[in-house]
């Protein structure tokens, strides 16, 4: 199912939780009745009191019935055991039945759970009970019953209700005919002539579910979307996923868009324990439309198809407490399918991966095989067809307290690249890398590491000859000094009692000579990428060894935060300035650097839980041009109102600035409102406003919007939706 609201009737932790009423019920009936049969038939004073083993018993009445021989206890008759209290309006035990009943007014509460019937029977010779019109629950959920019958292994509950909050109009609920829990190792839950919906009134009906308790959800979850876009018109969303065996769940998605037509596909859902203790999860999203409406051009300035769809398949599997399998699939039919219909789910990654990876760790290493496709031909994808690797993880060698780190990989490549020529590389590569290293510590305030390190790498398809290989050396060291000062500072309008400044001076050095040696024979597969950021230094860490520089660097680094105590724990930080520049002893970056880097800067400010601000920027020192700034300020008042503004600087590219803000009007409604500008191309691309509205105790939110967009190619200018949407539980 596409992202969204989303409904979980029912967790099963809870299911498993509220049973367990009944379970801590039956020992403290069963120890209740052997202590009364030591009290005397004849007594009958008033505000007597009996104590055994732990439990207490009160009762203003004590008298024995002689048609029945029952000992009866009336008048605020009380049961407690620890935290566990049991009330009714008449206790009796009988001694020849071997029984215990509970009537009128029956209430059993332990700690936040709670019980109510009209009356509880309970056998003590086999352990079995029954409760008439069982009412139970622990904040938000609860469960009501015709009867309730069963043991400490199995609870059967006939013409069962559940329900999220107190039953009403707009509450989820379950209702079955029938519905038993079994525990043990093999926890269950059972129903039969199933219903699920909203009040009264059925959505879904099943005639059965059987699920195990150890998973996230028991029922299954659903969505919805209604409103209106310029460039699709008026539209309907919703999904659905249903249970169908035990930790899976199937279902689909359908949308109507009046200006494209209809995009439907199933969907699926699974969290499913496997053998030896493990869980595999995932979930499948699948979309198809034949699209009537103006679909514009791709990023390649190609005609969109008429016919679009998608596949979009996340799975994560524990096999052993080592192995661990997990991947993605998107298949897009074009670069704009999900962006056009599924736009909140674009933007975070507007370009999807394709992969798989296994990975076996042990104490020292990991070995993985790790493979990538290109399943979307208009994007750019360095392929790995596959890669096996093993990572040598730091680890003592017992000489000298000197440390091995290594790795070893063979990889298939290919780059189909379709925004480049050639069109396509293909590259076999073998590739290895070793190091050691020694920490040497100084009183705990100084560490110097020197390494020395080399890799080798070896093209089986090098271009111009046969092969090709490449032996690359380094080193170098790294070293840090830690210092701290206290000061009594107390401010109690700020919560700053104490401070303590931690400073962290950093320096790295790394030497590779010739690293650019070969590249006329080797593949450019993993090559260089556009970044703001400080590249990785060591050799080991760099990503694009197919197109690797020199490097005579130091890197030179300072962090600093400033701390207080926490009122609760420990301390908390209040402040934080890092800055860190490369320093390049005997080149030139080709990108028109000089040999000192820019300085890059992160600030943090947070010097109350309800007020923070963030700032990163990277600066030429030569001549103090600025290359990037980003910063982001927010300040709240707890839930009554809350407003934020960030900015988004690139020289020559980006100068954005986006506030956002909410007002809670009252305890139903609430303002929200968002603005990007663009102030390159002087205009608002984003203006949007709206009211939030929460009904059924805030179970439900009505979201009305408007919003207006500027300088957008693919998306219209104006947009209106409600979304009603029930929330996660």
């Amino acid at each position: 199912m596409h992202a969204g609201p989303r409904l979980t009737l029912l967790p099963r932790i809870v299911i498993r939780r509220l049973f367990a009423i009944f379970i801590l019920t039956l020992p403290s009936l069963c120890v209740f009745a052997d202590g009364t049969a030591t009290v005397s038939r004849t007594a009958s004073a008033l505000a007597r009191e009996f104590v055994f083993q732990d439990f207490e018993f009160t009762a203003d009445n004590v008298r024995t019935d002689r048609a029945t021989r029952d000992v009866v206890y009336t008048g605020d008759a009380r049961f407690t055991q620890g935290i566990a209290l049991l009330t009714a309006d008449e206790l009796r035990y009988n001694r020849a039945g071997n029984t215990a009943v509970a009537r009128g007014h029956v209430v059993f509460t332990r700690g936040p759970m709670r019980m109510l019937a009209d009356e509880l029977v309970y056998n003590i010779a086999d352990g079995t009970f029954s409760v008439e019109a069982p009412r139970l629950g622990e904040f938000p959920y609860y469960i009501s019953g015709a009867r309730a019958s069963g043991s400490a292994q199995a609870v059967t509950l006939t013409e069962a209700t559940v329900s999220y909050q107190e039953p009403g109009v707009f509450v989820p609920q379950l209702g079955a005919g029938s519905l038993t829990y079994t525990s043990g190792p093999d926890q269950r839950i059972h129903t039969s002539n199933t219903r699920i919906g909203i009040g009264a009134v059925p959505v879904i009906k099943l005639p059965r579910l059987s699920q195990g308790v150890g998973g996230n959800s028991f029922i299954g979850n659903t969505s919805g979307r209604i409103g209106y876009r310029g460039n699709l018109g008026a539209f309907l969303d919703l999904g659905t996923l249903v249970p169908v065996a035990d930790g899976l769940r199937l279902g689909g998605d359908v949308g109507y868009y009046t200006k494209r037509g209809l995009l439907f596909g199933p969907a699926a859902a699974y969290d499913i324990a496997t053998p030896g203790g493990g869980r595999m999860t995932g979930s499948l999203n699948t979309g198809y439309i034949h699209d009537n409406g103006n679909r514009l051009t791709d990023i390649l300035d190609r005609p969109v198809p008429t016919d679009r769809g998608f596949v979009t398949w996340r799975h994560s599997q524990g096999v052993t407490s080592n192995l661990r399998i997990f991947g993605e699939i998107n298949y897009w039919s074009d670069s704009e399918i999900i962006r056009d219909f599924r736009r909140n789910e674009f933007y975070p990654v507007q370009q999807p991966d394709n992969f798989l990876e296994a990975d076996y760790a042990r104490d020292n290493f990991i070995i993985s095989v790790f493979a990538r496709a290109q399943l979307n031909s208009y994007y750019p994808v360095q392929q790995r067809l596959p890669e096996v690797r093993f990572d040598l993880l730091p680890s003592l060698i017992g000489v000298q307290g000197i440390y091995q780190k290594g790795q070893a990989s063979a990889a298939s490549l290919t780059d189909d690249s379709p925004l480049y020529l050639p069109a396509s590389i293909d590259s076999n590569r073998l590739d290895a890398y070793y190091a050691l290293y020694r920490p040497v510590a100084y009183k705990g305030i100084a560490t110097l590491t020197p390494v020395f390190g080399a890799r080798v790498t070896h093209y089986a398809d090098a271009n111009g000859k046969k092969d090709y290989t490449r032996y690359l050396g380094e080193i170098g060291f790294d070293a840090t000094l830690r210092a701290a000062g206290t000061f009594d500072y107390k401010n109690e309008k700020w919560g700053i009692d104490g401070l303590r400044h931690l400073v962290t001076p950093r320096l790295s050095y790394r030497y590779i000579p010739k690293a650019d040696k070969g590249s006329a024979y080797i593949p450019p597969v993993d090559d260089q990428t556009f970044s703001t950021y400080l590249q990785p230094l060591g050799l080991d860490e760099i990503r694009n060894i197919d197109q690797i520089s020199p490097t005579n660097t130091f890197r030179i680094g300072l962090d600093n935060t400033l701390q207080t105590r926490d009122k609760e724990y420990g301390s908390r930080d209040l402040a934080m300035l890092n800055l860190a520049a490369d320093f390049r002893l005997d080149r030139t970056a080709p990108d028109g650097e000089h040999d000192l880097s820019a300085i890059h800067a992160e600030l943090a400010l947070m010097p109350a839980p309800w007020l923070r601000f963030n700032l990163y920027q990277s600066f030429t020192p030569q001549d103090f041009t600025l290359r990037e700034i980003n910063t982001g300020f927010s300040i709240n008042d707890g839930s009554l109102w809350s407003a934020g503004l960030s900015t988004h600087y690139l020289k020559g590219q980006i100068n954005e600035y986006i506030a956002e803000g909410r007002y809670r009007l009252n305890e139903t409604y609430q303002a929200y409102a968002r603005l990007r500008y663009d102030a390159r191309e002087h205009r608002f691309n984003e203006r949007s406003f709206g009211i939030i509205q929460k009904l059924g105790h805030n179970l439900w939110t009505i979201r009305y919007g408007i919003s207006l967009y500027e300088g957008q190619a693919r998306e219209s200018k104006f947009g209106f939706s409600i979304e009603v949407r029930l929330m996660n539980f």
